[in-house]
């Protein structure tokens, strides 16, 4: 998957890791087409091996989502820790969004996945404990009493503008600037005016 959301061809699973050539092809199908073009079927074409291989490691589609939704939460949890502060969590969320877009597509509708599967439930409090994490370091004075709606404005941000560069919608304000130093001036912007 390139940096900028666009799916690379995959090749036939020949011999390896199955779960992985199966992810690898329903990620570039998510990235080309969306989750509603996935069929198992397809993904055992695309990686070349048994209708039935797919079942076998994800049982269904819901299953297959959840998978690559649990992915996602590892890879989202691995960029944010480290950052140096909040603005460059926020910064390493917009990044994951636009380098993962189709882990970024899935892991944000519940209606497609099964809410109750322990990888998932474990990844998801990781990636929401390093989102913590940053809200956390920021004092009191910036980020007000309640520091989880602070972490609620601070998500949505992030993830807003995360989306709106995947979905074009950014092009012409943006315009050809770095879409990482664009978010840090508005993150900038938005944050500041509550210091002291």
């Amino acid at each position: 998957m390139s940096r900028y959301g666009h799916a690379t061809k995959s090749s036939s699973y020949h011999h390896g890791d199955l779960r992985r050539a199966v992810l690898t092809a329903a990620l570039e199908v998510i990235a080309a087409e969306g989750p509603g073009a996935l069929s198992l079927r397809d993904l055992a074409r695309r990686a070349g091996v048994s209708h039935a291989a797919p079942a076998h490691h994800f049982k269904d589609r819901t299953g297959l989502l959840t998978a690559i939704a649990a992915e996602g939460y590892e890879l989202l949890a691995d960029a944010l820790a480290g950052a140096a502060d909040l603005r460059e969590r926020g910064v390493r969320y917009v990044r994951f969004g636009v380098d993962h877009p189709a882990h970024f597509q899935v892991m944000f509708h519940p209606d497609l996945l099964r809410g109750d599967d322990a990888a998932l439930l474990a990844a998801r409090a990781r990636a929401g404990a390093e989102l913590q994490a940053g809200i956390g370091a920021v004092p009191e004075r910036r980020r007000g009493e309640d520091a989880r709606l602070a972490g609620i404005a601070a998500w949505s941000l992030a993830h807003g503008f995360a989306t709106l560069l995947l979905s074009e919608n950014l092009r012409e304000p943006v315009a050809g600037r770095d879409p990482e130093d664009v978010f840090r001036e508005l993150a900038e912007l938005l944050f500041s005016g509550s210091r002291e």
